[in-house]
């Protein structure tokens, strides 16, 4: 069984020790990578649409290399999960809370 060599094992308390809660540093880390997530995808979207035909004939679509090298350069970049983690443990990311009423 091949081992993923993207896959690294994090340290649970430096994660907690960012806002004293695991579950709290583990929520801020997942609303960043959506965050990046749907900067990504809206950037792909657009790249994508300069593409789009009016045309739905399935006989003349055709293979666009400009258009497939765009689409393999976005699915070598990394994991919004991981880049948005490592901005939270570099402390790039600042956690702010909402005053308690």
């Amino acid at each position: 069984m091949a081992i993923n060599p993207s896959i690294i094992t994090r340290d649970t308390d430096v994660l907690a020790s960012k806002t004293t809660n695991l579950y709290e540093s583990v929520y801020v880390v997942s609303k960043r990578a959506q965050q990046i997530a749907i900067k990504s995808k809206e950037e792909l979207s657009h790249k994508l649409s300069e593409f789009a035909s009016s045309v739905d004939n399935l006989e003349e679509i055709f293979e666009n290399r400009e258009q497939i090298e765009i689409s393999k350069y976005y699915e070598r970049q990394p994991k919004p999960t991981s880049v948005a983690l490592e901005e939270f443990l570099s402390d790039q990311i600042v956690v702010k809370y909402k005053d308690a009423e």
